[in-house]
């Protein structure tokens, strides 16, 4: 590895098709069979699947009535956030045993900086493993682990030994690894841009590594900087203990269309009580209120205003949100509105990172 580069001990623990598995786990009767979170078999939109669904296809996004297509014998369950939090606390807990640059990506993954740890230990290999054994025992689910000198080398190889395994990517090995590494399974690369670089003969991480900085930014702007340094294994962004909310949201999909702007209203108060206790809960404000409207042929509109001041009480949000409501007619009826909030009173914290050399 370049002397340029930090070398930390990076550990990304990943739940394995998280939302379903707590329903396997607390409902025996759905253990082994295909099942998605969220959706129905007529609308809706399905939130996790597991592994069972997924060999049918069914995947997080996609709509109910495509999951009922693809697999006919889906069970499509209620999603329970509160009990999905509450397990993800007791797995966070059992990180924080670890070491304290923790930084949660979802209920279900996170980063972990292990470069020193409470245990001691100098492999991040042996804790990676330690920790999924620990979740598996207390918590009963299984969890797949990546582990390397960065946070994106660590999210990627994650993703290799799914479900209940891990991989580790050493240091003299980062770079072959990225050469070899398919362009679309390169972390931040979606489908579009994966497209773009086929048509400009990428394929793999060996011929990204050919293109010239001035290259990648002339055809990907900023992100071309990006993909330039981490091919050659440069990551250097820290694992932030105190990650920065950016926007604190609610919203609901509709069993039937909403046609009428004083039926959403009613729905509208609704959501914007939930989205109240959140704030609440956080003490958090935010200056920016957004309205989200997906109409029924799925196409999605978000309408935003900015305030002069901080707010979390739902009677000012709603009075914003009832503005951008009848800002323009709608083009269709409304099968899911949302609200969120962003622009927020949150302030920067910065994790201390200390550098060492070392073995994995």
């Amino acid at each position: 590895m370049s002397e340029s580069i930090p070398n930390r001990k990076i550990i990304h623990i990943d739940m394995d098709a998280f939302y379903a598995s707590v329903e396997q786990m607390d409902n025996p009767s759905l253990r082994g069979k295909p099942v998605a979170v969220g959706g129905s078999e007529n609308r809706g939109v399905v939130a996790a699947a597991s592994y069972e669904a997924r060999k049918f296809g069914v995947r997080s996004a996609i709509s109910g009535v495509m999951a009922k297509k693809n697999c006919p014998e889906i069970i499509f369950v209620s999603p329970r956030f509160d009990r999905y939090k509450e397990i993800s606390g007791k797995i966070h807990k059992i990180f924080r045993e670890y070491t304290d640059l923790v930084e949660p990506l979802s209920l279900d993954e996170a980063y972990l900086d292990v470069t020193q740890n409470k245990k001691g230990n100098p492999s991040a290999s042996l804790l990676a493993e330690e920790i999924r054994l620990r979740i598996f025992n207390e918590v009963g689910l299984t969890a797949s682990a990546g582990i390397s000198i960065n946070k994106f080398v660590a999210k990627i190889a994650s993703d290799y030994n799914k479900p209940n395994g891990q991989k580790t990517v050493n240091p003299e090995d980062v770079i072959t690894f990225l050469e070899d590494l398919p362009i679309r399974k390169f972390y931040g690369v979606g489908k579009v841009t994966t497209e773009k670089m086929y048509q400009l003969g990428i394929f793999t991480g060996v011929e990204l590594k050919s293109k010239s900085l001035e290259f990648l930014e002339k055809h990907f702007g900023k992100s071309g900087g990006f993909y330039y340094n981490v091919v050659r294994g440069i990551h250097n962004s820290e694992v932030k203990s105190d990650r920065i909310t950016k926007s604190v949201a609610a919203e609901h999909t509709f069993d039937s269309n909403l046609s009428s702007e004083i039926f959403m209203m009613e729905q509208l108060e609704n959501i914007a009580n939930t989205l109240e206790r959140r704030l609440k809960k956080h003490n958090i404000s935010g200056k920016t209120v957004t309205l989200k409207i997906k109409y029924s042929d799925f196409t999605q509109q978000t309408r935003s205003k900015t305030l002069p001041y901080f707010i979390a009480d739902k009677g000012l949000i709603l009075e914003t949100v009832k503005e951008l409501l009848y800002q323009e007619r709608m083009k269709d009826s409304v099968r899911l509105l949302g609200i969120s909030l962003n622009n927020l009173n949150t302030e920067v914290k910065k994790a201390v990172v200390v550098q060492l050399k070392f073995s994995f």
